[in-house]
């Protein structure tokens, strides 16, 4: 683990930016606007129009000083790069020295992206407090548990309280409910010196339905013409739009020194500009920390594989992996039989889909490729960030419940194990790694036409994940505008401390253990593994990975019954019962169960 200082202020177009002693320099693009005013500690100040749409003025000021932007109507505006916010996304905006934090893992690079296991946590959530600063506290548990990383659900100012924060309004603050700047800084440095990577999701391919007043002042921030699920697209296409964001990746990066980004539904990023903003973004970033190790990571409905592919040498010149939705998808079907909605498309072929998924990282096609005329340019195992369950599987269900409620003990544990001991990077959703039972409901603090047209948007997520259960129906669905769903997602840490949980989380150690010790070094080299998978009977899964002079062999059988299984040649570094090498044809394996073995 390596590390120097990190450079600060990457931020130079957008927002307030400290350039000497208690000066700073305050910049805002409103092409729409003849007159923008600071209004400076309710003191107003004219700033100077610029080419391009941009105004901009340097004033005295101090970290911790109130403002806002005046536009011409008399209407003020919440600065949308600011660091910080006093109260809601539409009030005073807060200036941040980003210098001032002194760090204290200062010898930290990051870690090799093949060593990553990783925790989805949301802050909100996570502790009784759901605070930054409590978090802080709940790290060495993550770190005994064998994760390398955690990755933090969205933290961008979103309106009201609480919430999954995919409806961030104002890019660059960490939501006030959760702490400061700086107390988000002492979060990340605290998991640097556990030895914890940090990954924080973005989203920039929306804005929040609230708040938000880009348009009145800027409306070629947006594209009407081109529709996404959430309104018009972000018109990546204006340089003032594209640097909004790349400086706001700069910004998480650089200023708090997170160790990469996962990207939120990259496939309503539409740009038609050259370089696409995704190609620029991921260029800018590896150039900018070429010393450190940094991973990016995209959401990906498309499936583009030239976003996560390898070049010659082995090299990814974009992208570090993409979520791997099939391979949930597929395994939810087999395990617990649902098969409605976002589940359909699998039901035909789920065994197909879940061999797919495994080795190639994509079950279902690819749609179109802004960036390669090739859909089939293989990538390797570490291109895909798998998962049993995340954020959007739990939450979205009707009440919000996780495997651990949904499928048998035995069962869970074999797809855990497959999970965290096949070659692509494992993600846990918060909990999962002691067996919390508690629900993840989907929860916002909103009001008027928007609570209700949420209200009716549950309705049909329900249906895409799984359905009502037998005997409710949709009045029996939580109101995600209750603050009682929030309070009842929390993480219950008591659970830990039980038998089962003590259980759970001895296990979930002995796997990470045995991935760090015998599947981390075979990622570790530039060469992409072949693999063969053996046909065999409903039910099993038989495929062999050739890494460099290693073969790594995975059998599972999720039946209920005894199986036979492809035999095996290597010795099992995991195993649910021992096989019978003796047993040239095959061996026999209980269900649920699993072998994992390496043949050198």
């Amino acid at each position: 683990m390596r590390q120097t200082a990190t450079p600060i202020g990457f931020r130079k177009s957008w927002g307030a930016n400290f350039i000497g002693d208690d000066v700073v320099q305050f910049r805002l693009w409103a092409p729409d606007e003849p007159t923008i005013d600071l209004a400076l500690n309710g003191t107003m100040h004219q700033m100077q129009r610029l080419d391009g749409g941009w105004f901009e003025i340097s004033a005295k000021a101090r970290a911790g000083d109130r403002y806002w932007f005046r536009l011409s109507d008399g209407t003020t505006v919440a600065d949308p790069a600011s660091s910080a916010q006093e109260s809601e996304a539409s009030g005073a905006s807060i200036l941040v020295d980003h210098s001032a934090y002194v760090w204290q893992a200062t010898s930290w690079r990051g870690r090799p992206w093949e060593e990553t296991i990783i925790s989805e946590l949301h802050i909100g959530c996570f502790t009784p407090e759901g605070t930054f600063r409590a978090a802080v506290e709940c790290l060495p548990d993550l770190a005994r548990a064998g994760f390398t990383a955690v990755e933090i659900m969205p933290v961008a100012q979103f309106p009201g309280a609480r919430g999954w924060g995919y409806d961030g309004v104002l890019h660059y603050a960490p939501h006030n409910a959760y702490g400061t700047p700086d107390d988000l800084k002492a979060l990340v440095d605290a998991a640097h010196s556990l030895g914890l990577m940090v990954l924080l999701d973005v989203v920039y391919n929306h804005f929040g339905p609230e708040q938000n007043h880009l348009a009145r002042y800027a409306s070629r921030f947006f594209n009407k013409d081109r529709p996404t699920p959430w309104g018009a697209s972000i018109a990546f296409e204006e340089d003032a739009v594209r640097r909004y964001f790349i400086e706001n990746a700069l910004y998480w990066l650089g200023d708090f020194r997170f160790d990469g980004l996962r990207l939120d539904a990259t496939d309503q990023i539409r740009d038609t500009s050259k370089p696409h903003f995704l190609v620029a973004l991921a260029h800018e970033l590896r150039r900018t920390f070429a010393g450190r190790e940094i991973h990016l990571v995209v959401e990906d409905a498309h499936r583009r594989r030239s976003l996560v592919a390898r070049d010659a040498n082995g090299v990814r010149p974009l992208f570090d992996a993409a979520w791997n939705d099939d391979l949930h998808n597929a395994l939810h079907v087999i395990a617990t039989g649902e098969t409605k909605g976002h589940y359909r498309r699998f039901a035909e072929d789920p065994w197909g889909d879940l061999l797919a998924a495994v080795t190639e990282g994509f079950a279902l096609p690819a749609k179109e490729d802004d960036f390669s005329p090739r859909t089939d340019a293989r990538v390797p195992p570490q291109a895909s960030v798998s998962f049993l369950q995340n954020h959007d599987q739990i939450g979205n269900r009707a009440f919000g419940e996780r495997l651990v409620s949904l499928v048998k003990e035995e069962r869970l544990r074999v797809m855990t194990a497959m999970l965290i001991l096949v070659p692509q990077i494992p993600l846990l959703f918060m909990g999962e790694e002691y067996g919390e039972t508690q629900p993840f409901y989907f929860f916002t603090d909103y009001e008027g036409e928007i609570a209700e047209a949420i209200r009716l948007g549950r309705r049909g997520e329900a249906e895409n994940f799984g359905g009502l259960p037998p005997g409710k129906t949709v009045d029996d669905l939580p109101d995600p505008l209750d603050e009682r769903q929030f309070a009842e997602s929390k993480l219950r840490w008591s659970r830990a401390a039980s038998p089962a949980g003590r259980r759970q989380l001895a296990f979930m150690r002995d796997l990470a253990e045995i991935r760090q010790r015998h599947i981390v070094p075979l990622l570790a080299g530039t060469a992409l593994p072949q693999y063969r998978t053996t046909p065999t009977k409903e039910g099993v899964v038989a495929i062999d990975w050739q890494f460099e002079g290693v073969l790594l062999e995975l059998r599972v059988n999720l039946s209920e019954e005894t199986r036979i299984i492809p035999a095996i040649r290597g010795q099992p570094i995991f195993a649910s019962e021992a096989p019978d090498h003796n047993a040239a044809a095959g061996n026999e394996l209980s269900g649920p169960g699993i072998i994992v073995a390496v043949a050198r």
